[in-house]
């Protein structure tokens, strides 16, 4: 099963497991979801079109940043002196597709393991300063 999604101004064919790089996400951290789809593909099916896709997500794992290769711009004009170079790096976001498919489709998170009970405040924590005696120093 593969499906095309758009994200950045690019469209990026992705399957299940795949780990692509797009342009910098904000906010994204976690999981991300992407709607709409562009084309959704399975076992031969193709499925088209806004309305059919319309149940359909991708939700993808955000697995950090990196910056990509260096461009560097060399502005340069004859007999006049005039030389500028400049360069630059574009942050990407590499994210791993964990699942496509409908609403339904989409496992459940697994439950979180329980936590043993914290021990008491007056335990754990030394005193704070000011706490002691006043008027002594």
């Amino acid at each position: 099963m593969y499906a095309v999604i758009k994200t950045g101004g690019k469209q990026y064919r992705v399957a299940q497991g795949d780990v692509i790089e797009v342009e910098y996400l904000k906010n994204a951290e976690g999981t991300a979801t992407f709607t709409p789809i562009l084309v959704v593909a399975d076992d031969g099916h193709t499925t088209i079109g806004a309305k059919d896709l319309k149940p359909y997500t991708v939700t993808a794992k955000v697995l950090g940043e990196a910056k990509g290769d260096k461009v560097t711009s060399f502005k340069y004009r004859n007999k006049t002196g005039y030389a500028s170079k400049s360069g630059h790096r574009q942050v990407h976001s590499l994210i791993e597709i964990v699942s496509i498919g409908t609403a339904g489709d989409t496992p459940a998170p697994a439950p979180a393991a329980e936590a043993s009970p914290a021990p008491a405040a007056s335990e754990t924590a030394p005193p704070a300063p000011g706490d002691g005696e006043a008027g002594t120093t």
